[in-house]
Formats: structure tokens, C-alpha cells, sequence
């Protein structure tokens, strides 16, 4: 079974990424939560990179706010697929510095990047990665986006009553 770091900054993150954990355990995604600063516990930083793929992590979703380093660094150090979350903090600059710290990686160091308190969209592509692999995972996601086209239709319904 695959599983999904889900991290972040400090615990005024968490908001913002309930949404990716709620998603993933939608999907039946096991999901292990934890809080990782780049800048108050870099040795935490390091090690949690370092080894998460050893113990069975498949993807992880990197929340961070302000200068936003968390997802950059953790996806210097490890070989899975890293996705950031810039979250809007009450340090950060309207969530500008957010998104462009997280963005704008140097070559060979990729994040993928979703919106400005976009977990849960992270949560919807680490899902979405799991399931190149998983059938069941891949499954459940085309069944949400099933979901999802049904939700419009019934809207453009009630739209032209």
C-alpha cells in the first residue's frame, strides 16, 4: 500500500493542508502528518528527506508559508516526487513569496507547484501519481472526476430552470 507525507512548516499550516489529508483519505491513502520547519529543525529537515522512501512514503506534499523553503529543500534531498503548497501566512506578502520560493527551482531540483493553498489539489495529484501505479488508487480518482463532471452537469441543470 502507498503512502503520502504530508508536511509542514508549523502547526499554522495545518488548515491549509487538512484539505490534502482529507482528499488522500478519501482515496483510502494512507497518510502520515507531521511537522518539519526548514528553519527551527534542519536536522529534523534532513533526516525526514533523507529517509522518507525507506519507510514505504510514495509522494510528499510539502506545506510552507513566507520564504517557503520546506518543499525546495526536502526535494533536494530526496528521490521521491515532492509536491508544494504555498500557504498564505501572516508573515508572507499576499502568498507571493510563497508561491515563488516554491516555484522557481533551480534546474534538477524539480517541486511540482499547485495554487496558493492549493492542498487540496496536491493531494488530488499525489493520488493521481499513486494511481500510474496502483489500479485500485487510479480507480477511485477517475470515479472523483466522474464525481466532479456529474456536479456541473446538475449545475448547468438548475441554472436553466
Amino acid at each position: 500500500m502507498s503512502k503520502v507525507a504530508v508536511i509542514m512548516g508549523s502547526t499554522s499550516d495545518l488548515p491549509v493542508m487538512q484539505d490534502a489529508i482529507d482528499i488522500l483519505k478519501g482515496f483510502d491513502i494512507e497518510v502520515e502528518v507531521d511537522i518539519v520547519s526548514a528553519h527551527r529543525t534542519p536536522e529534523k529537515m534532513f533526516s525526514y528527506g533523507k529517509e522518507a522512501h525507506t519507510r514505504g512514503i510514495s509522494v510528499i506534499i510539502a506545506g510552507a508559508g513566507g520564504a517557503a523553503h520546506l518543499p525546495g529543500m526536502i526535494a533536494s534531498l530526496s528521490p521521491l516526487p515532492v509536491i508544494g503548497v504555498p500557504v498564505k501566512s501572516s508573515n508572507s506578502i499576499d502568498g507571493w513569496d510563497s508561491v515563488l520560493s516554491i516555484l522557481q527551482m533551480p534546474g534538477g531540483v524539480p517541486v511540482a507547484t499547485v495554487a496558493l493553498d492549493g492542498a487540496k489539489n496536491a493531494g488530488i495529484l499525489a493520488a493521481q501519481i499513486i494511481g500510474t501505479q496502483d489500479k485500485c488508487v487510479l480507480d477511485k480518482v477517475v470515479m472523483y472526476k466522474e464525481g466532479l463532471k456529474q456536479k456541473v452537469i446538475e449545475g448547468a441543470k438548475s441554472v436553466k430552470k
